[in-house]
């Protein structure tokens, strides 16, 4: 297989999701001179307690939308309401389709382990589809051809940083994004809709001040940064060599090692 184009793919399960846990590491792949990528598999149908889902929908499509502008992302549009992402095949040959046309060097995945399904089956639906990138005969919908590139895969922090089991997450490596952190809280904050949503719901007393507390949980346990992002390599095998870094090359000079 051959190195593809700096492309990194974000793929997470709803709107602000990115944002939450991977926002910081994405902007600065961006600022590193990748093209960045942004996907949310749901729509957000789910994120309000006064408006029907439709309605909702298009108000984060918008948000997401500006979301994405605000870093310089193509966003790709939605497939599924929320709460119906399901591990199953016409969804992964969808989410696989996009993954070839994107053709990226970098996949960046929420946790296997996060609080909720949505979440973990967005991760694996992510995996399996870039793992299906090379492969003739997994046909894709629409058909794509396969690409014959590597690619490295790398799963953020889970929310609360535990498992659903309270089992502490314990990254591989820590992205310092307190150059960005700025950044990531403008662009958090254009999910207008989800502040109330998530105080009431999820216990989020601040929205963007909650998403600054769990950079500055895994900035602590980094034990050097201020406010972090920890990260988790997938096993290489289906990807690319064993020593396919990218991320790692690409900002080692804001990267510590656990």
């Amino acid at each position: 297989m051959t190195t593809g184009s700096k492309r990194v793919f974000a793929i997470a399960a709803h709107p602000d999701d990115i944002e939450f846990m991977m926002g910081g590491t994405l902007i600065l792949l961006g600022r590193a001179g990748y093209e960045l990528h942004y996907m949310n598999i749901a729509n957000g149908s789910c994120g309000s307690s006064t408006l029907p889902p439709e309605e909702i929908a298009a108000v984060r499509l918008v948000e997401a939308k500006n979301a994405a502008d605000s870093i310089g992302a193509r966003f790709h549009s939605p497939l599924v309401d929320d709460m119906k992402i399901y591990y199953e095949d016409s969804l992964i040959r969808t989410v696989a389709a996009i993954v070839r046309q994107v053709d990226p060097e970098i996949v960046l995945l929420q946790s296997p382990q996060d609080y909720m399904e949505d979440h973990q089956n967005a991760s694996r639906i992510g995996m399996t589809a870039a793992f299906c990138r090379n492969i003739p005969n997994f046909e894709t919908t629409p058909p794509t051809p396969p690409l014959g590139t590597d690619a490295a895969v790398y799963h953020a922090l889970p929310h609360g940083v535990t498992s659903p089991l309270l089992d502490p997450i314990i990254p591989h490596f820590y992205v310092n994004v307190e150059s960005v952190l700025e950044d990531k809280r403008r662009m958090l904050g254009y999910h207008k809709s989800q502040k109330e949503w998530l105080d009431v719901t999820q216990g989020m007393d601040n929205y963007v001040y909650s998403m600054e507390q769990d950079s500055a949980e895994v900035g602590q346990m980094s034990g050097i940064f201020s406010h972090a992002e920890g990260w988790r390599r997938h096993l290489h095998y289906g990807f690319g060599p064993k020593d396919f870094d990218p991320v790692g090359d690409a900002l080692a000079n804001v990267i510590h090692r656990g």
